[in-house]
């Protein structure tokens, strides 16, 4: 049964810290109740990040969207009954608890779907614009692109001199 055109990404809002128990919990069912056809994948974005503590720098990886699990499923209402009754999970984002299905732009900006080689139409020597992150409008040229990791490397220039950042795919667009 691959309808793949029916498969939409969906927000289920958690408990606080639960994201990793209701994923798990989401597997079992899915396992238990043969829905791989249904229900093809489940996400806790995360981003890592330098922790700096008594001194030593560690990178931590922490969630994007703490309290939030995402699923790609084709939506049907005997789903919504059997996630919004799992261990951990409050219900679905949207009006009055009814799934609503992410938007293509939303999916892109989450960095939900990894990018592919063609869909990246930035190469090196481009010119781009930061459109996200800390960085955010700043200028640059693409040094480095590495399509497995998600990354490119931009030269931007700050504090009066060229300096490298490593950016994701989603933070970056090509002017």
């Amino acid at each position: 049964m691959e309808n793949t055109e029916n498969l939409k990404w969906y927000v289920i809002h958690v408990f606080s810290s639960y994201e990793t128990v209701v994923k798990n919990n989401l597997e079992k069912m899915i396992e238990n109740n043969n829905l791989q056809d249904y229900i093809k994948e489940i996400s806790i974005p995360t981003k890592e990040e330098i922790v700096e503590k008594n001194g030593k720098r560690k990178i931590v990886e922490r969630k994007k969207f703490p309290g939030y699990v995402f699923v790609k499923m084709i939506y049907s209402d005997h789903l919504w009954y059997m996630i919004t009754n799992t261990r951990g999970v409050t219900g679905f984002v949207g009006p009055q608890g009814k799934a609503l299905p992410l938007t293509n732009d939303e999916i892109k900006r989450m960095g939900l779907e990894k990018i592919t080689a063609e869909e990246f139409d930035i190469k090196v020597g481009d010119n781009v614009k930061v459109i996200s992150g800390a960085l955010e409008t700043f200028l640059g040229v693409v040094d480095d692109v590495s399509i497995e990791k998600q990354k490119a490397r931009v030269i931007v220039h700050m504090f009066g001199r060229q300096t490298p950042v490593e950016l994701d795919f989603n933070q970056i667009e090509k002017i």
